[in-house]
């Protein structure tokens, strides 16, 4: 019997070009991002509005996904920035097309 691939993201919200940062981790991004959008969990996403998604990575491991979370969370805002405009330059909302 085949065990199910699972699949894991850590991810970073924004309200605006270098405004308040979010990052949390999903088991499921789509789902994750409708409930940020729609403003249907309390907390500090609500509370500033974080609905964009700037970054997302994607692990096969909880405990990878958890282990970078951390990390990133541990970062300095400047490294934060950095990693966003890698592949993100001009903070475009990457769910912006997602049919949800």
């Amino acid at each position: 019997m085949l065990k199910e691939q699972h699949q894991y993201y850590v991810y970073m919200l924004c309200n605006k070009m270098y405004g308040v940062l979010y990052i949390g981790i999903t088991n499921n991004l789509e789902r994750r991002l409708i409930e940020h959008k729609n403003k249907l969990i309390e907390g500090f996403s609500k509370k500033y509005n974080l609905t964009k998604l700037m970054y997302f990575e994607q692990f096969q491991y909880v405990n990878d996904a958890i282990k970078r979370e951390k990390q990133l969370k541990n970062w300095k805002r400047d490294w934060k920035i950095e990693l966003i405009e890698e592949d993100n330059k001009d903070w475009h909302d990457l769910a912006i097309d997602w049919d949800f």
